[in-house]
């Protein structure tokens, strides 16, 4: 699997499924996930999710895009931070192997993640993106393409430092 990180507003990507950090409820909310309700369309995407019924911590589950140019929504739960001794990175782990497992059974290629648990759920960026590169090389997959959207500077410069140096281009 291709990983890439990029700065980015994650309703706006172009592939075939993007992962929501939703809440528990998956009501939408702020941030990424209120910036995705609104961009599929709030009453169609607030039907969809009523219908799952919920989402545990650490699983995910799938709405149609809707409005998006994403064929899927795959809301995953991410852990709030409380030290770091509660469970939080396999919490936060299984997010992302749910999510990929989610994609599998939905036959997508290419997807993109926020950086779950980041924003309003406070857990530290560096250690988040640790965990998600870390459960991203370590899932087996069908999916092709990754893409990791950082919302800031900070964020996306903890995914390309952990993604190593480019590999040089192949000659044409």
């Amino acid at each position: 699997m291709l990983i890439q990180a990029a700065l980015g507003d994650i309703p706006t990507e172009d592939v075939d499924a993007i992962v929501n950090a939703a809440n528990q409820s998956l009501a939408g909310g702020g941030g990424v996930d209120g910036a995705i309700h609104r961009a599929a369309g709030v009453a169609e995407l607030h039907r969809a999710c009523q219908a799952l019924g919920g989402c545990a911590t650490g699983d995910a589950k799938a709405t149609f895009g809707f409005a998006l140019s994403a064929r899927w929504i795959i809301h995953a739960v991410g852990p709030r931070w409380r030290d770091g001794h509660h469970k939080e990175p396999e919490l936060l782990a299984s997010c992302y192997r749910r999510a990929l497992e989610v994609a599998d059974e939905l036959g997508a290629r290419r997807m993109a993640f926020p950086a779950i648990s980041t924003g309003v759920h406070g857990y530290p960026p560096h250690e988040a993106a640790e965990v998600a590169m870390a459960t991203l090389r370590s899932v087996p997959t069908r999916v092709e393409v990754v893409r990791l959207i950082a919302y800031d500077q900070a964020t996306l410069d903890h995914y390309l430092d952990l993604l190593g140096p480019p590999w040089p281009q192949p000659a044409e």
